[in-house]
């Protein structure tokens, strides 16, 4: 216990900690600006500084026009409301779905909320109540499908392959005429698989069940037209696209709109599917950030996948023992979820505290410290998937910043991975 204090008194996180404490007397706001100049940032995953073009455009709707966008009776009013209704124009535009197709809801956890409690109603009535999700579906995902299954129906959990794939095949496997509704996301938050969506909803649709994707993390390298990928419902998020954050978007097929039932009553704004007066501003800098993102998907992959690559090979020369967990093809292009063997992912972190941030995975998991449930689901023993890392990266990071921070990494690795095998 000594040494562990003795490590932890001499770690850059005591140091920051131990400047905020004494705050009263030095400038804890320079302090802070200096570890954030210093710091560089691979947890793009978990949130995305926002685009100076949707900065700009929201500005206004903070100050000078405040309108309420839901007062009809008045132009302050309407011009809210028109820039909400330009937000959610551009959104539908990026996915290739018509403005009415599209609600806005606080962020994707919402949206996935109101899909699978949302359609309760609806399934208890066509009498299909066997609802299935990928076993690596983000936790809100998971949580709602538990929620229903307190509630009658039979929740049933399809497993990936060891590269954190869903195949047709196991959803063929698993799926019958009970089944009214399947979840898979699109592309995964932790080990960033990409999900063969379109051929999964072909076979949910075979079935006569509904068809859900939560594409929170997929919008700023994929293409997200709902009709090549043949879904019913997909769930969007802002911050992970560039734009601010509190704000997300549900899609929904204009063929089941009725279907859903609200979860938050009210005004009965957005249709009636969500009362609450909309955050214009938000609504705006989400409408630019989806737009842009959408308009540069192409050459965001690009940018990524030379990132991530680099980054690897530079890791894997330093550290030839690593491995990558996931798909090698069928991935977000700038994510990886490396395992660094004899380490622990949560000690490590700290220690590349402040000079560079990544993630043990999901920011939703914060604070829990069992190990992750998506990389034990793709057969990764409790050692490996404790010394595991996400690290993911930005369309305007430089190859600059990506080799430094696999310098720092290394180096880091080689002290403590010294220490641990020389015991």
């Amino acid at each position: 216990m000594d040494a562990e204090r003795s490590s932890w008194n001499t770690s850059p996180v005591y140091d920051i900690l131990s400047f905020i404490g004494d705050s009263k007397e030095r400038d804890l706001k320079s302090y802070i600006n200096m570890i954030k100049q210093k710091t560089i940032y691979l947890d793009f995953q978990a949130s995305t500084p926002l685009r100076p073009e949707a900065l700009t455009a929201m500005m206004p709707y903070f100050s000078e026009l405040y309108g309420n966008p839901h007062s009809n009776d008045h132009i302050k009013g309407w011009e809210s409301n028109k820039a909400v209704e330009n937000g959610r124009q551009k959104i539908a535009d990026a996915i290739n779905a018509d403005k009415d197709e599209i609600i806005f809801t606080s962020g994707a956890t919402e949206a996935n909320n109101m899909v699978l409690k949302g359609l309760e109603k609806h399934l208890q009535d066509a009498n299909k109540k066997t609802i299935i999700v990928s076993s690596i579906e983000h936790k809100c995902v998971l949580e709602s499908a538990a929620f229903l299954k307190e509630r009658g129906f039979k929740i049933v959990h399809v497993r990936p392959n060891s590269e954190g794939i869903v195949s047709k095949d196991a959803l063929e496997d698993t799926i019958n005429d009970d089944v009214g509704l399947v979840s898979v996301m699109l592309v995964n938050n932790e080990i960033g698989t990409i999900q063969p969506v379109k051929e999964l909803a072909e076979v949910t649709h075979k079935y006569g069940a509904l068809f859900h994707t939560d594409a929170a993390q997929a919008s700023v390298f994929m293409n997200l037209d709902v009709d090549q990928l043949s879904v019913d419902f997909m769930s969007l998020s802002s911050h992970k696209a560039y734009g601010p954050k509190g704000i997300g978007a549900l899609y929904i097929c204009g063929d089941y709109k009725d279907a859903l039932k609200p979860l938050i009553h009210g005004g009965g704004q957005e249709d009636g599917l969500r009362s609450g007066t909309l955050p214009t501003a938000l609504c705006v800098g989400m409408g630019e950030a989806i737009e842009f993102c959408a308009h540069q998907s192409a050459s965001n992959a690009r940018k990524l996948n030379t990132l991530s690559h680099d980054f690897m090979n530079k890791i894997k020369r330093s550290i030839p023992e690593v491995s990558l967990n996931g798909s090698k093809t069928f991935r977000h292009p700038g994510s990886l979820n490396i395992a660094f063997p004899g380490i622990k992912s949560s000690h490590f972190l700290q220690s590349l505290q402040p000079d560079v941030a990544a993630s043990t995975g999901s920011a939703c998991n914060s604070g829990i410290e069992n190990p992750s449930y998506v990389l034990a689901e793709i057969g990764l023993d409790r050692d490996k998937a404790e010394s595991s890392i996400r690290f993911s990266f930005g369309i305007d990071q430089t190859a600059e910043e990506i080799r430094k921070a696999a310098d720092i990494i290394s180096k880091v690795y080689r002290q403590q991975a010294a220490v641990v095998f020389a015991v």
